[in-house]
């Protein structure tokens, strides 16, 4: 794991029971809260969460979701949540989320790749809403040029990070 790694890995969780199917296996959509878990740590520890944008007025909805799965996940892994702000507009931002299994040797098999797009509303009226500029601002300062490149291609970032894009195996 590379320093850049650290400082964007955020989130850490057991897989437990109430994650799996009857054989043992993360269900896929259990992927999804995983990964929006991760995406909102991410936020938190940076300032940039829910509340900031609550506090300046704008509530904060997930618009747009995007999951590649590379690998199942089973009970008791370890899955760790690497988050990256890969876009910011005026009124929108997308977050880069990969999820990967701790191996017992410290390295890491990657089980998903995806994008949370979030949007700015009016906590009560839900209508669409600029991001507030101290937050956008933040956002854009948090963002790295490699999630922000990829982002806008509209890629998954799996090349060269142990994710094949072949099926989901273990």
């Amino acid at each position: 794991m590379t320093g850049q790694d650290a400082a964007r890995t955020s989130y850490r969780r057991r897989i437990e029971h109430v994650d799996t199917d009857a054989s043992g296996v993360v269900h896929f959509s259990r992927y999804v809260s995983l990964m929006e878990a991760a995406a909102l740590e991410h936020l938190e520890d940076r300032g940039a969460g829910l509340t900031h944008f609550l506090d300046a007025g704008a509530d904060l909805v997930v618009t747009s979701l995007r999951v590649s799965y590379l690998r199942s996940a089973v009970y008791r892994d370890v899955v760790v949540g690497t988050v990256d702000i890969g876009h910011v507009g005026a009124a929108q931002f997308r977050l880069v989320v990969a999820l990967s299994r701790e191996n017992g040797d410290g390295s890491r098999s990657r089980l998903t790749d995806g994008f949370l797009t979030f949007a700015s509303v009016h906590p009560v009226e839900r209508t669409a809403l600029p991001l507030p500029v101290a937050g956008r601002l933040l956002l854009r300062g948090l963002s790295s040029d490699a999630g922000h490149s990829t982002a806008r291609e509209g890629r998954f970032p799996t090349a060269g990070r142990g994710g094949t894009g072949h099926g989901a195996t273990r």
